[in-house]
């Protein structure tokens, strides 16, 4: 007997055709893909009329070898003290994206709380796989520590931000903080987050063929990150936190999925792995959702619901100053 997916928003289903969003992550449609999103916003679109100050920076790699690492800092305009970081880790399954992309969500929020936002321009697979995007994000996160005093920045109230593959990324790079014992972000917001190579879970088969980030595509961006290692025992945790054996010691965390994209049970899981570790999560899975909902119609009643949960989740755990 077929396996019926969850039904999806009526608002949502109105404004878009998820059958007409399939794709196929070959690496010929990874760069057609990436030639049609780049690179747009312009720097002076960020400004968002002079309401921000943009400035971009290069990170050294983590283990001081190969380019360096390029990052924006955006601070509102005005500011004064030493400002909490949402530290950015862009979607695109890992293999498309970049430091600009969906960033205008990310200002909204700085400018509610009065944050930098640093970006990072980590490199994609299948050119740059495991673990250069990692290693990247590391890079990105330790020059906001050894750059804190110059930039006006505060290394010690960092919360990081990943959607969807910047999820995974997040995710891994907060396991690695907690692991080394360095750095320790505030929290960790993880927006729909790609979360576990295997591919397996219910969500996964029972929206298999829906369109939109499906099962199919959902393999084949792993396997350009993994390459032929998808899927088989013994990827590090840091890879695909999924994989992780531990979840405690982690700093508090959100996370979030729609009900009908396959990212939902593993996200879950996670949560429900955090909490029993004795950790402190927020979940929220929004019922009709898929994958990335809210940037596609974001006009939406259930859109503006999320935003407004993460908001509030980001006030709570970035508290001022004392």
């Amino acid at each position: 007997m077929p396996i019926s997916p969850p039904p999806i928003d009526p608002e949502l289903a109105a404004a878009v055709d998820l059958d007409s969003l399939r794709i196929t992550l070959t690496h010929e449609v990874i760069e057609k893909m990436r030639a049609a999103a780049a690179p747009t916003p312009t720097l002076s679109e960020l400004r968002r009329g002079g309401d921000f100050v943009i400035e971009e920076h290069r990170a050294r790699p983590a283990d001081g070898g190969g380019a360096d690492v390029p990052l924006l800092l955006c601070r509102p305009a005005g500011a004064v003290g030493r400002l909490p970081v949402l530290y950015y880790l862009h979607g695109g399954g890992m293999v498309m994206g970049h430091a600009r992309q969906n960033l205008d969500h990310v200002l909204e929020w700085a400018e509610e709380l009065g944050a930098a936002v640093v970006s990072v321009e980590y490199r994609l697979a299948p050119e740059h796989p495991y673990p250069a995007a990692l290693d990247d994000s590391l890079a990105g996160i330790t020059w906001i520590a050894t750059h804190a005093r110059e930039s006006g920045i505060d290394p010690e109230r960092v919360l990081v931000v990943g959607f969807s593959g910047g999820g995974a990324l997040a995710a891994g790079l907060t396991l690695r903080l907690r692991d080394s014992r360095d750095l320790r972000p505030l929290g960790q917001m993880l927006v729909c987050p790609m979360l576990d190579d295997r591919n397996d879970t219910f969500s996964t088969v029972q929206l298999a063929e829906s369109g939109g980030w499906n099962r199919a595509a959902n393999e084949a961006a792993w396997t350009h990150v993994l390459g032929a290692r998808r899927g088989t025992p013994g990827i590090p945790a840091y890879a695909a936190p999924a994989r992780a054996e531990d979840l405690g010691g982690l700093p508090p965390t959100y996370l979030e999925a729609g009900s009908a994209e396959i990212f939902r049970d593993e996200v879950v899981a996670y949560a429900s792995r955090i909490w029993a570790a004795g950790g402190d999560a927020e979940l929220h899975v929004f019922p009709g959702g898929f994958h990335g909902f809210d940037f596609f119609v974001p006009g939406a009643a259930l859109s503006r619901d999320a935003r407004d949960a993460r908001l509030k989740w980001l006030r709570r755990t970035l508290p001022p100053r004392s």
